[in-house]
């Protein structure tokens, strides 16, 4: 076990670890824990009834949140021609073609947090998808960054669209705000992300679906929803 911080004990003595907490008093008590002397990101833990090993137990997509991350996300896309000047008018921070798959591959390039690519260069960008795929940057048309559509993508993506998905423990981590933004808007964009998630529920799944729902600040501890009244 890692030492814990003064301050991560002090924090823990807040919590009631035997108690799933109401979404307002959780989040309010999440606030109260983050001490950190920095705008602290706030995140959302979903473990899900589901065996990721299935495909078609799989839920993965995208939301948009409501009063965004908190976060300037830098954006690249591969285009070319007019949608790749339509990339550059819409904001995007990189534009290009295979120059850019070789500037990643040779020069282990990755300033960048988001890939968005027309279904025209997914033969280059396939040839990345060792080195973007565990980085989870690989672009995908279930969450929206495979598509010829740039600039509504990049605005989307600009505006604080996230994409949720399962890991190998059953589990998605999605970042749903900053501590700065208070109770209120966390609350906002923690429904929303919530709300895909049990609308995403596969058929496949059995039994209870909204295993735990837990939110921490990056420095604080983890506190959990009750997921009896989230699923009301």
């Amino acid at each position: 076990m890692p030492k814990r911080g003064k301050k991560y004990l002090e924090s823990m003595n807040l919590i009631d670890r035997t108690k799933l907490y109401d979404m307002q008093e959780a989040v309010e008590l999440m606030l109260n824990t983050a001490k950190a002397n920095f705008d602290e990101t706030v995140e959302v833990h979903v473990k899900l009834g589901v065996d990721s090993r299935h495909a078609d137990q799989q839920v993965r997509g995208a939301v948009v949140l409501p009063h965004g991350t908190g976060k300037t996300v830098r954006v690249l896309v591969f285009a070319k021609g007019d949608k790749a000047k339509e990339a550059e008018e819409a904001g995007a921070d990189f534009v290009g073609e295979a120059e850019l798959a070789e500037k990643i591959q040779k020069e282990n390039w990755f300033d960048f947090d988001v890939v968005i690519a027309t279904p025209d260069m997914m033969g280059v960008v396939g040839r990345l998808g060792r080195i973007l795929g565990p980085k989870g940057l690989m672009p995908n048309p279930k969450s929206g960054t495979v598509t010829f559509d740039v600039a509504k993508a990049i605005e989307e993506i600009k505006a604080g669209k996230v994409e949720y998905r399962l890991d190998k423990t059953n589990i998605i981590h999605v970042p749903i705000g900053k501590k700065s933004f208070g109770a209120e808007k966390i609350m906002d964009n923690l429904k929303v992300v919530l709300e895909a998630i049990i609308k995403a529920k596969p058929a496949a799944a059995k039994g209870r679906y909204l295993r735990s729902v837990t939110i921490a600040s990056t420095m604080g501890p983890g506190i959990k929803l009750n997921t009896t009244k989230l699923m009301d």
